[in-house]
């Protein structure tokens, strides 16, 4: 007698509430980004923003990928805490 399998419903990332939410996240840093431009804001602001434009368009590519279930030894959030830690320290360390 065959073990009925088990039926997976799998939603692509593209229509899924994280998309959505990580999306939302992505407008709102470019815009802020664009801000500190228009602003002249200091530097450090505009190139820490730059930097976390990139690591969120990194982690979306990786989440379309499907990447995120295919490397089970990488602590994802540990890559999103270094990034908090990396904005917190350029922004203490700002001489403006």
């Amino acid at each position: 007698m065959d073990s009925p399998q088990k039926v997976v419903d799998h939603q692509p990332f593209c229509l899924s509430l994280k998309c959505f939410v990580k999306t939302l996240r992505l407008v709102v840093t470019v815009a802020s980004m664009i801000f500190f431009i228009v602003a002249q804001a200091p530097e450090p602001y505009i190139v820490i923003t730059g930097f976390e434009v990139t690591i969120i368009l990194f982690l979306i590519a990786l989440y379309m990928c499907s990447l995120d279930k295919t490397m089970r030894s990488f602590f994802w959030p540990l890559l999103v805490s270094f990034q908090c830690e990396c904005r917190l320290v350029s922004c203490r360390f700002d001489p403006s």
